[in-house]
């Protein structure tokens, strides 16, 4: 018995494609059920590969990217640098940012949250998963997925 704890790899978890292909998210939150704030991995299988979306965190989501594996290329607001193995890099509420992978099998870990607000898994996350489900075949897994998200955020 192991009171409850997870000991895994990176390796260990599901990659699940977006539906256009741009993205790989290794689910990292739900596999072990953690709840205290956001946390999942991003792969880039190549060199190219986009690891983080663009975008900008309208509702307050402050988030952290550490660089496990591998290279990124991050652009945070005008400037864009270089990103190695044990980098961190912290991207305020508002800010613009996306990462690619620099190299081969680059992994970034995204840890996010709102500052002074109880955390609670987004809805963005279990579409993902359910859509990854679908374009992979997997028809079943995806509307389970879309069930149970329906019922938690009607």
């Amino acid at each position: 018995m192991n009171d409850g704890y997870r000991v895994l790899s990176l390796d260990d978890l599901e990659r699940l494609t977006s539906t256009d292909g741009e993205l790989t998210l290794l689910p990292l939150r739900r596999t072990i059920g953690f709840r205290p704030f956001g946390v999942n991995a991003w792969l880039g299988a190549n060199a190219g590969d986009r690891v983080i979306e663009r975008h900008r965190e309208q509702g307050g989501d402050e988030e952290l990217y550490v660089v496990v594996r591998g290279r990124a290329t991050f652009t945070l607001g005008e400037e864009t640098f270089d990103a190695p193995a044990g980098t961190l890099v912290h991207a305020p509420p508002g800010t613009l940012r996306e990462a690619f992978a620099a190299d081969d099998d680059t992994v970034v870990l995204a840890v996010g949250a709102t500052i002074g607000e109880a955390w609670a898994p987004a809805p963005w996350e279990d579409f993902y998963v359910a859509f990854a489900h679908r374009a992979a075949g997997r028809v079943e897994d995806g509307r389970a997925v879309v069930a149970d998200t329906l019922a938690r955020h009607p």
